[in-house]
């Protein structure tokens, strides 16, 4: 929700402009980054440092980058828990950065990141105050005392 600011909420403001941004931002970055991996691996090739650790690092980065975007399209959807392994992960996550910056392309191509999740605590939100608002007679410094008898 960076890059959005409060356009979402009524998809004004070039809603449309930067959602298509932000996908070809995250497909960019991906390729991006998936050229400078191929890079690295060159490199091990070119010290020749053996097959099982070129094959381990490729495996490596399949799985992190796999465990990355499962991680962050979950958080698409819901807050993590405080007491959650979130902060346990973050070094995986930023090994598997591929993987996060799909699940941004991919969710970009429906609503913004995270717009459905913020959407529900926002509309949670302006309920929870039309509720309270509602039971409120009005200022009660402008009352009138009451006239005993």
């Amino acid at each position: 929700m960076r890059f959005f600011g409060t356009t979402w909420v009524n998809h004004d403001g070039g809603y449309a402009l930067r959602r298509a941004g932000v996908a070809i931002g995250s497909l960019a970055g991906a390729f991006a980054s998936a050229y400078l991996l191929r890079f690295a691996y060159e490199g091990l090739e070119i010290g020749n440092v053996g097959p099982f650790l070129s094959i381990s690092v490729v495996v490596l980065f399949a799985i992190a980058s796999s465990i990355a975007f499962a991680k962050t399209w979950e958080s698409f959807s819901r807050r993590p828990a405080p007491s959650s392994d979130e902060a346990a992960l973050k070094g995986l996550k930023a090994i598997g950065f591929i993987g996060s910056l799909i699940a941004y392309f991919l969710r970009s191509l429906a609503e913004a990141p995270g717009e459905k999740l913020r959407r529900t605590e926002y509309d949670r939100a302006k309920t929870e105050f039309e509720r309270r608002r509602s039971s409120r007679t009005g200022n009660p410094a402008a009352r009138r005392p009451k006239r005993k008898k």
